[in-house]
């Protein structure tokens, strides 16, 4: 006999309609449990996308053929039952099997470290689950026909109904529940979600007294606690689990947000495990990271001359990448006449600036993409900042020689472009030189420096003059004019550490443009050689004494 619930076809399209909705969901979710420790670059989503289309593509071979063997609908039911408490318990266990897997791929690969690590945690945490919702769609074909008059009318309405809950998968984790609620609690949802529907079929058996009904329903029964326990551990869960100086944590659309304190400075990181995107020192202090060497920049241009040899024009700054506002504040403390724009793409980071990281409110941010606002604008500046490549992610339309063209387009004639390259590279071809090898096809200078205790190097472009002897002339103007906190300080740093440090650049013939940026593959290749140079001493000592000995350093 056949199920009373199962009768009724609005239940199996809700079901095909939630199932559908949940793969993108958790799909979603994966991009953005992953992103804090391996990035969101197009590499890992490509990962993402790929092991979820082996789950479902497996799931659909299996399901049909169990269909076929056994069509009691409730071992799907069942499944999509145990997909539920997996999902629950992703946000709780995520986070320590991505650190163990990470772990575990630094010692025993050579290269493609993140590509190796992300792929695996992928595998291990989201293909079981979707490969069971993966057999949705063939059971519930099984379920729906009687007969062959009707049967292509069915298959097309379960795959309507599995589209478009899978469309509306898409939008509301990324414009409702992970900007509200965070990534943790979007997974609980859609885990409870598919629970509810398990729990329907399993209660309409029991209603019917159906045979088995009882042990089925206890199933159930601790299916739910499960979830309701997942939910108390790893609702709140923080992806930083292991750090207890954060003063915020939170999610936007576009990151994970993270701010720490110290008594020294505030610092804002998108990602859990390396990179800080802005920091505020607490003294009027330099920050001793890039921040301190882009502001060379100002000093190469005739605006930061004293008023006797430059125009009366305030100085104008516009920050491509404005995070918290670092750059603006650093750059206020001995230019606080300056003209300062910035453009960040992410609200939620603007957000923070204000209450965390001191940046004055009279300094417009425009919620904008870097490209897009040049695009849009024909206002000119002496310096553009251009700060949008963050840890290993480098968007490819803000590195092309078209984009380039556009920042000098919208430069006064003596104006400079500062760039911020975070991945200093080793190797012969990496991401840097392509970078430097693109601007200079735009920028008749360029010189670059490497900033010192970090991969950072620091990149100045400019249309017109020497810019080296600019900057030496704009360090004798500060010390001279010493009007404002940290002058003095700034121009003995500039005049140590930067002036006998700048090189010019000599292109080698490396060019992005918007039809070829392989940004995501450079990019890859230098975090490969960081992550050598840092867990080397690490590497040494297990091969030399094993784990045991390994553990025993840590």
């Amino acid at each position: 006999m056949k199920d009373r619930l199962l009768t009724r076809k609005w239940y199996l399209y809700l079901t095909e309609f939630f199932a559908g909705m949940s793969v993108m969901a958790v799909e979603l979710g994966a991009s953005r449990l992953l992103a804090p420790y391996f990035s969101s670059s197009q590499i890992v989503w490509t990962i993402i996308i790929g092991t979820i289309m082996i789950a479902m593509a497996l799931g659909n071979l299996y399901g049909g053929k169990r269909a076929d063997r056994s069509p009691d609908p409730a071992a799907l039911y069942r499944r999509i039952l145990i997909a539920a408490v997996w999902i629950a318990a992703i946000p709780f266990l995520g986070k320590y099997l991505i650190l163990g897997i990470s772990g575990v791929i630094i010692l025993s690969v050579n290269t493609n470290y993140l590509i190796w690590a992300a792929f695996a945690a992928c595998m291990l945490i989201f293909v079981f689950p979707l490969f069971l919702l993966g057999t949705v769609t063939p059971c519930l074909v099984k379920a729906t026909m009687e007969g062959l008059e009707d049967n292509a009318s069915i298959v097309g309405r379960l795959g309507a109904a599995n589209t478009i809950g899978s469309i509306i998968g898409t939008f509301v984790p990324t414009f409702v529940t992970i900007p509200s609620v965070g990534t943790a609690v979007t997974f609980l949802i859609f885990a409870g979600i598919l629970f509810v529907l398990s729990a329907m079929f399993f209660v309409g058996r029991a209603r019917e007294r159906r045979a088995g009904a009882g042990k089925e329903m206890a199933k159930t029964g601790t299916a739910g606690l499960l979830i309701v326990l997942c939910a108390a551990l790893g609702a709140d869960s923080s992806f930083a689990f292991w750090k207890d100086d954060l003063v915020y944590e939170g999610e936007s659309i576009y990151n994970y947000l993270q701010v720490s304190e110290n008594d020294r400075s505030v610092i804002l990181s998108t990602n859990v495990l390396f990179g800080v995107q802005s920091v505020y020192v607490k003294e009027d202090a330099l920050t001793g990271m890039y921040y301190d060497y882009a502001l060379a920049a100002p000093l190469m241009t005739p605006a930061a001359l004293p008023e006797e040899e430059a125009s009366q024009e305030p100085l104008r700054v516009l920050i491509l990448g404005m995070g918290t506002g670092t750059y603006a504040v650093q750059l206020r403390r001995f230019a606080p006449e300056a003209r300062i724009t910035g453009v960040e793409i992410d609200e939620g980071i603007t957000a923070l600036a204000g209450k965390y990281f001191g940046l004055p409110e009279e300094i417009p941010v425009v919620t904008y993409d870097g490209r897009a606002f040049l695009a849009a604008v024909e206002d000119c500046y002496d310096v553009i900042m251009v700060d949008a490549y963050q840890d290993i992610t480098i968007p490819f339309q803000m590195a092309s020689r078209e984009f380039f063209t556009l920042v000098r387009e919208h430069l006064s004639p003596e104006g400079v472009m500062v760039v911020n390259m975070n991945l200093r590279g080793r190797t012969e071809g990496n991401i840097n030189e392509y970078l430097a090898d693109t601007i200079a096809d735009v920028f008749p200078e360029v010189l670059t420096v490497d900033v010192a205790g970090n991969t950072n190097r620091e990149l100045f472009a400019g249309c017109g003059g020497d810019l080296r002897e600019r900057l030496m002339h704009g360090v004798e103007a500060l010390n001279t004019a010493g009007a404002s906190p940290g002058a003095a300080q700034l121009a003995d740093f500039l005049e140590q550490r930067v002036c006998p440090s700048l090189e010019t650049h000599i292109p080698g013939g490396y060019l992005m443009t918007d039809d070829r940026a392989p940004v995501e593959l450079l990019s890859m290749r230098a975090i490969d050689a960081v992550i050598a140079d840092e867990v080397a001493y690490y590497r040494g000592i297990y091969q030399s004494e094993g784990l045991s000995g390994l553990l025993s350093r840590l």
